[in-house]
């Protein structure tokens, strides 16, 4: 396992709730050895006015899964990961149902960390991929 611990499901859940992600509904639904999955509702917070999700919001969820992923591998009194550098490819529309985003690790190194993140819709289509660049800072 990559995490300096098992994260709890409830824990991430909680620490977001009165920020972005908790605005956004946007929920941790999965932890693997490798991985970080969260999940995000397509509905008026997240679509844009066309009706199609907010390419803006897919990006939220990446950098939330990414730096949330970062953060749980270092050493939580030693270090913190802020991010550097993101981008996203939007794929697919989506116009409704649920995104679900699955984080992982390209690079874990002692300075810089990049990080992987696609974006599924319903039907496991590809929406978005993204990859984003953090800096480990010492506290």
């Amino acid at each position: 396992m990559i995490f300096t611990e098992k994260p709890d499901l409830n824990f991430l859940n909680q620490i977001g709730k009165e920020s972005m992600t908790g605005f956004l509904e946007i929920t941790y639904t999965a932890i693997g050895d490798d991985f970080l999955e969260a999940a995000m509702p397509v509905g008026p917070k997240t679509k844009q006015p066309f009706g199609l999700l907010h390419g803006g919001a897919s990006v939220v969820l990446a950098e939330s899964l990414g730096s949330v992923a970062a953060s749980l591998t270092l050493e939580k009194d030693k270090a913190y990961a802020v991010g550097l550098e993101i981008n996203a490819n939007h794929l697919r529309p989506v116009k409704e149902g649920i995104v679900t985003g699955r984080a992982m690790p390209i690079h874990l190194g002692k300075k810089t960390q990049v990080w992987e993140i696609k974006i599924k819709d319903n039907k496991d289509r590809l929406s978005c991929i993204s990859r984003i660049t953090l800096a480990i800072l010492e506290k």
